[in-house]
């Protein structure tokens, strides 16, 4: 699926893909939610709580570059071909805690980006080198990376869950 160029399609592509990732989650429960796939250990629980955690990523990438600050992606002491470690403390985290909680940070964070892309034309969204940080990507790329393109993976993933949960 091609990225947004504009405010208005990232809208409908966030607003596409929420709500078919709501639509799945709208199907899991407390004991599907610590559940995971044959091939890969990352529950439904590890799943949403590594979405809620990357806008809220984007968030401090933004702020920081608004502030002027020396913004280091994906984090401070790790490279992007890192990804693998820095989210494994997340799904780790997140087993341990309770799905309705995780269930309504992710609406909080939601809630927050989606109002963070209808709030900014396209002037700030789709400037390039708009902040060092974001190297040859646009804001409304970063915010589509955290939000649905994100929604659209956990919504493959989340799928394939509940699906090999009743073929067993």
């Amino acid at each position: 699926m091609p990225a947004a160029t504009s405010q208005s399609e990232l809208l409908a592509a966030f607003d596409r893909e929420w709500t078919k990732l709501s639509a799945t989650l709208a199907k899991v429960d407390d004991n599907t939610a610590g559940m995971s796939t044959t091939d890969d250990q990352t529950t439904i629980k590890g799943v949403i709580a590594h979405r809620t955690h990357w806008i809220g990523l984007f968030f401090t990438w933004y702020e920081g570059g608004v502030a002027g600050d020396d913004v280091q992606t994906p984090a401070p002491g790790y490279k992007w071909n890192q990804l693998k470690d820095y989210n494994a403390a997340i799904y780790l985290e997140a087993d341990a805690r309770g799905w309705t909680d995780l269930l309504s940070e992710l609406q909080a964070a939601v809630d927050r980006l989606r109002a963070f892309i209808a709030e900014n034309s396209d002037d700030v969204l789709y400037v390039p080198g708009l902040y060092p940080w974001m190297n040859t990507w646009t804001l409304g790329r970063w915010a589509e990376a955290s939000g649905p393109s994100h929604f659209r993976s956990a919504n493959t993933y989340i799928r394939k869950v509940l699906r090999q949960a009743q073929a067993t």
